[in-house]
């Protein structure tokens, strides 16, 4: 296989990865960088997912690249609108013709005796191991997000197959479904069944978001009228900059009056909603979750869509149990039942660790699950390797745009001092371990295990506070006495580990 050699090797051309070759091309204009993307096309989550009203969950004043303002009129964009963004922000950096599609990493290894990666790719097409090619590079960064792409999460239902009618996931959504003047059933109440609900009923006869508990939902503005004025007023970047910070205040604001007073948190949610849903709306039952606020992230309903589809009568909610299939519907746990022509599994994601990339260090396998993750960016013991992982209690590019700041700053010290590797050590033995994500909604519990483990304590621990990464990222030191540095042929993966606490 002939092997070619890049400075950086992205995996991955959706917003993260197209944000992170932007701003390494502006920050070392004389080294090279390839991105593979194992689909056909770029942009991610918003290239894959077409389901009816596809959009962000969060503002895209954050969600946006802090290097490149959103200018659109809509605060929470359609997915099209978001796609868009992606690709201009590709095309004009010249970013576009630095991806290689169809091709999916399947393992990467790691020599310490030439601190180089070689990484091993194959046609995502076809899986055939002849259509498999070699690249080596100094630095491997992985931008392939958490989830994996190829499949969703999809129950055991029973008696599934009795369902006459289609019966589709939203990842695999097939763009000829009609379902204008169809009875439709939405089972879920995370984002996306909040998100296509709405949709769907603009034109359905009627759609029932069947859920087994609730979600917290949220009624968010769709158009920022602060940043239409700010906009008016300001330069673009000033513009921009201001309303970003607004909203990173308000998320954290409300995340830690969630963590810190969740009664509050919980009444001021269900009064806003109360608001807008019809006066015999049984809350108790229908919006009333078990978990505390933010203990799951907050489904937002643009404009209260969902809410003003209850009043109107286009939707129903229903909180029960299935308990089987009919050919004509869904068979409910309390006895009641429920008509449709069509079917929405809502039920959410599988989740792909690192993009399911074998890693291995001198030969020898990496198990994720026995490393610990260093500062949510790199692995304990594993050389020259980042990941670009978002927060889930605000915009993911937020934290994403904090580990490409990190790991510039990594490369610039390496090329000050003649360094050519890095790895964090954990040599402290008393630094406990805990799950990768405290986090609970069932798409993390059903495959944490697989994932790395993070620490009882900094620089080890998981942390969803933007105000600290700023610090830790952007102003702490990079040589921490935790990182290690060195040249080709020192024992980069020798070190022995320490000792996890229990």
């Amino acid at each position: 296989m002939p092997t070619e050699h890049v400075d950086l090797l992205i995996v991955g051309a959706g917003l993260s990865g197209v944000g992170a070759a932007h701003q390494f091309q502006e920050r070392f204009p004389g080294r090279s960088y390839l991105i593979l993307e194992a689909r056909e096309d770029l942009g991610g989550t918003w290239s894959l997912f077409r389901y009816p009203g596809i959009r962000s969950d969060s503002d895209m004043h954050t969600l946006g690249y802090r290097f490149r303002p959103w200018v659109d009129g809509k605060a929470i964009a359609d997915g099209p609108a978001i796609l868009d963004y992606v690709r201009e922000t590709a095309r004009a950096g010249g970013v576009d013709r630095r991806i290689r599609y169809g091709r999916r990493v399947i393992s990467a290894d790691w020599s310490s005796a030439t601190a180089t990666w070689t990484v091993v790719a194959e046609d995502a097409g076809t899986g055939e191991r002849s259509e498999r090619s070699e690249l080596s590079c100094g630095f491997l960064f992985v931008c392939s997000g958490y989830f994996r792409y190829d499949e969703g999460y999809l129950p055991d239902f029973p008696g599934r197959q009795c369902f006459s009618g289609p019966f589709v996931h939203p990842q695999q959504w097939p763009p000829d479904l009609d379902y204008a003047g169809k009875r439709v059933v939405v089972i879920g109440s995370g984002a996306t069944a909040v998100t296509m609900v709405p949709a769907l009923a603009e034109t359905a006869a009627h759609v029932t978001m069947l859920q087994r508990s609730p979600s917290y939902i949220v009624n968010l503005p769709s158009v920022d009228r602060l940043a239409e004025r700010l906009s008016r007023l300001l330069p673009e970047r000033v513009a921009y900059s201001l309303v970003r910070w607004r909203n990173i205040a308000r998320m954290m604001l409300s995340y830690q009056v969630s963590q810190r007073a969740p009664r509050l948190m919980r009444a001021i949610i269900r009064q806003a909603a109360q608001k807008q849903l019809p006066p015999d709306f049984d809350h108790d039952t229908h919006l009333s979750p078990r978990y505390k606020p933010w203990d799951q992230r907050l489904c937002v309903t643009p404009d209260g869509d969902l809410f003003k589809a209850v009043r109107g009568g286009r939707v129903s909610i229903v909180t029960d149990e299935i308990e089987t299939f009919t050919p004509t519907g869904v068979q409910l746990a309390s006895g009641s039942r429920l008509d449709a022509d069509i079917v929405v599994a809502a039920t959410g994601l599988n989740l792909l660790a690192l993009g399911g990339i074998a890693l291995f260090v001198d030969g020898r396998p990496v198990e994720l699950p026995k490393t610990m993750s260093y500062k949510a960016i790199m692995l304990s013991d594993v050389p020259n390797l980042a990941f670009a992982l978002g927060y889930t209690n605000a915009s993911w590019t937020l934290k994403v745009d904090l580990t490409y700041s990190y790991v510039w700053r990594l490369m610039r010290h390496m090329a000050r001092t003649g360094t050519r590797w890095c790895a964090p050590r954990r040599r402290d033995g008393s630094v406990s371990e805990r799950p990768f994500m405290e986090f609970s909604p069932g798409y993390v519990t059903r495959s944490i295990d697989s994932f790395p483990r993070s620490g009882s304590r900094s620089p080890w621990r998981l942390r969803m506070n933007y105000l600290f990464d700023v610090i830790m990222l952007s102003c702490g030191r990079v040589d921490d006495g935790t990182m290690e540095f060195g040249t080709p042929g020192e024992p980069s993966a020798r070190a022995e580990p320490a000792r996890i606490a229990s």
